[in-house]
């Protein structure tokens, strides 16, 4: 990795972590820090941020696995920024950017950052196929522990998830719908990891004899 990617790369994870950071202060005030930490969105970005972290201290040093939880994270990202799009945001809401700066940082400016950064770092390894599956566990985890929460204390982080907002069968339905999306997107980063990213050439192929 040049200097300037890793500069990049850790500019964005300041950038990140200071929204973050801003947002969690603000909702702290108002005694919704737990609500703060609720939000799909705030969760992988966080993990967005570990990952970037984790990544610059291990360098080369990067254990295999550590490609899947980049895809994983790379899709969870994804995710926040088309869940924002189609299901979160107000229609007029996606054609400004005077929603607040931390809204753009987290919702737009993340996804796009973390789907590029996967692209253009090269791959280790030939990735597995079964890992579109083990993806799905975080977002149905999220979805089963916001539902308890929910039937607990009567808040639900996305009104999408709501039941009492619309009915338990809209929401089953509009669930049903995401999911699937979460599958289709997770089997199209696992397929354009394939085509797209490139693979990292060993080293000893990489420089050349000396003779």
């Amino acid at each position: 990795m040049t200097a300037a990617a890793r500069a990049a790369r850790l500019l964005i994870a300041l950038l990140i972590l200071a929204a973050l950071v801003s947002n969690a202060v603000g909702d702290a005030r108002d005694g919704l820090f737990a609500q703060n930490l609720s939000y799909f969105t705030n969760q992988s970005n966080l993990f967005y941020v570990v990952l970037i972290v984790a990544g610059m201290a291990l360098g080369t040093r990067r254990p295999a696995w550590f490609e899947d939880v980049r895809g994983a994270v790379t899709f969870y990202l994804a995710m926040t920024g088309i869940i924002y799009a189609l299901l979160v945001a107000p229609l007029d809401e996606l054609l400004r950017w005077d929603t607040g700066w931390t809204g753009i940082v987290l919702h737009r400016l993340a996804p796009v950052a973390a789907l590029l950064d996967w692209l253009l770092t090269a791959r280790r390894r030939a990735p597995s196929a079964r890992r579109i599956l083990w993806w799905q566990l975080f977002p149905v985890v999220f979805l089963a522990g916001t539902w308890v929460r929910g039937g607990l204390t009567g808040w639900y982080p996305y009104e999408f998830l709501d039941p009492t907002a619309t009915s338990w069968s809209q929401v089953l339905i509009t669930t049903a719908v995401v999911l699937v999306a979460f599958f289709a997107v997770a089997t199209a980063v696992h397929l354009l990891e394939g085509r797209l990213r490139p693979a990292q050439v060993p080293a000893r192929e990489a420089e050349p004899a000396v003779r």
